[in-house]
């Protein structure tokens, strides 16, 4: 059976003329078989693997339709958006905006990628000059058309690319609010590498008699994809990995983790190796995962981790090995991971690794794929009985802990350097408990303390209510703080009184105290008068 050309598709000779430049001469089956359909006007639901040629099936019947039906119209004007390409993710919605721009170099549609992570303020430059094509993932889709910068009264073409993709990832709210803002007379295109049965319902209830491109099996991988499987433990698998790419056999390699920290960890593994390395993933400024992509593309970077969110939007022409570190726990996701190596009909290689924990991932890959795969046993480091204990990881030193809340760094210059230092926390010596004969000692200065007041001293005088009188007013001019001045006025002790020893209260004047009382008491009885009359003067008569 002779295949077809581009030719016997119906393109135009602008698009036929960038297909060759691009070393396009034989359509794929996918390709074939859409392009006729959507060039008529028809809606389709294609399903083919990762890496047959999707995004040209329906970016080239786009840029024809687009073509002919403008014929010179909008020059001068604003240009309304006519087409719509919704993508799961950023890097795909750039693949995608460079597949139209080499398909269309030579035709004067406009086209333009709007996504997040970066700031919006040249897409809303772009799309108020006026954009026929727009392709854009649904977060920042949503927040331009709150802003009133994406309008879709105009719109022909919708097209949902990586459908199954876009609802795993939990967009399907924000595809029927898309959706909801469509007009209901529209050509609508849905483009899926895997089908499931309720991808299928939903597309059915949105296409209108849609015609059915399946070119593969359902979640099938190319046969141009050598695979094979290394089974090793968790802890040698990054051993295994540096052993691997060792050798001239891997010129390049796409390695897939299952977590962000996965990848985060294995590309310091490799560059600690001395390879170079980076890591992709929903973590990373768009800006960092946009260099990341190029320096991969040209030849910089020896090894790219990444996760599956950036698994369906990386198109490495010649990528020749896929690694998977960590098998995914779904699937579908395996066939996505290896299609981005055998592409367009080039041979590739996919390496996995598998772990005691991922048999059960094997099983349900090998079920999907409906094939064996090889296992690979010619390595030091097969996997022998069961798991083994995580060996502990080296750590650097800790830095010494900054200071706290609220409290001030140490200054530096000649205020620290004589500074004498006290011993450290850990080196004083703990206060000594205290003995039943210091509990003594505090014991009479309790009681002490009110008789002082209001009471009749040893020498047979009262003290006096506020020995300090008024408290003076603080001016600020010398005397320094009252608590200072408090504590320097303290009385002195009287010469005729002894101090009493540490050991054992002072008897002899609690006795005095105690007589001193009785006798005032009887004092006040016996002439409770004379006190009124003479006042202070009968302490003088004493």
């Amino acid at each position: 059976m002779q295949r077809k050309t581009f030719n016997d598709l119906g393109l135009i000779e602008p698009i036929l003329k960038a297909l060759q430049e691009e070393g396009y001469s034989e359509p794929t089956p996918i390709q074939a078989q859409a392009i006729p359909h959507l060039i008529q006007g028809r809606d389709l639901l294609g399903c083919a693997q990762t890496g047959t040629g999707k995004t040209a099936a329906f970016a080239i019947p786009i840029l024809q339709e687009l073509h002919v039906r403008s014929n010179g119209a909008h020059q001068g004007a604003k240009r309304p958006i006519k087409v719509l390409i919704l993508t799961p993710t950023r890097e795909l919605a750039i693949q995608i905006g460079e597949s139209f721009a080499a398909y269309g170099r030579h035709l004067r549609q406009k086209h333009t990628v709007i996504f997040g992570g970066v700031g919006q303020k040249p897409q809303t430059d772009a799309l108020q000059r006026g954009a026929d094509i727009v392709v854009a993932t649904p977060g920042r889709l949503l927040d331009l058309m709150g802003q009133g910068y994406v309008h879709l009264n105009d719109l022909d073409i919708f097209v949902l690319d990586e459908a199954d993709r876009m609802l795993d990832m939990g967009f399907i709210h924000d595809v029927k609010k898309v959706i909801a803002k469509l007009p209901p007379k529209r050509q609508t295109l849905f483009f899926s590498a895997t089908m499931p049965p309720e991808i299928a319902r939903l597309a059915h209830s949105i296409l209108t008699d849609p015609v059915k491109v399946e070119v593969a099996p359902v979640s099938s991988t190319a046969d141009t994809i050598d695979q094979r499987m290394y089974f090793v433990d968790r802890t040698d698998k990054n051993k295994l990995l540096l052993h691997l790419l060792e050798g001239p056999a891997i010129r390049e390699a796409l390695i897939f983790t299952r977590t962000k920290h996965g990848a985060n960890k294995v590309a310091k593994v490799l560059t600690q190796a001395g390879f170079a390395a980076e890591a992709i993933h929903g973590n990373k400024s768009q800006t960092a995962r946009q260099n990341a992509l190029k320096n991969f593309k040209e030849g910089r970077l020896r090894a790219l981790v990444a996760t599956d969110i950036a698994a369906r939007g990386i198109d490495i022409d010649g990528l020749t090995h896929v690694i998977n570190f960590d098998l995914p726990n779904v699937p579908e996701t395996y066939v996505h991971r290896i299609g981005r190596t055998g592409r367009a009909g080039a041979s590739g290689k996919a390496i996995s690794f598998c772990d005691h924990e991922e048999k059960a991932y094997l099983r349900d890959i090998v079920k999907l794929i409906r094939r064996d795969i090889p296992v690979e046993e010619g390595h030091p480091y097969v996997m022998v009985g069961g798991p083994k204990k995580a060996e502990p990881e080296p750590r650097e030193p800790r830095q010494p802990r900054g200071p706290g809340r609220g409290q001030r760094p140490p200054h530096e210059g000649r205020r620290n350097e004589h500074r004498p230092q006290g011993p450290r926390r850990e080196e004083r010596k703990p206060a000594p408990a205290r003995t039943q004969e210091a509990r003594h000692d505090r014991q009479p200065r309790r009681e002490e303390r009110p008789r002082q007041e209001g009471r009749r001293r040893g020498d047979g005088r009262p003290a006096q209510q506020d020995q300090r009188g008024p408290k003076p007013q603080h001016n600020g001019q010398g005397g320094g703080h009252p608590q200072q001045r408090q504590r320097h006025e303290r009385p002195e002790r009287r010469q005729d009184e002894r101090p009493r020893p540490s050991g054992r209260p002072d008897y002899d004047k609690l006795t005095r105290e105690l007589f001193a009382e009785e006798d005032r008491r009887d004092k006040d009885d016996r002439t409770p008068k004379e006190e009124k009359k003479g006042g202070l003067l009968r302490w003088f008569k004493r």
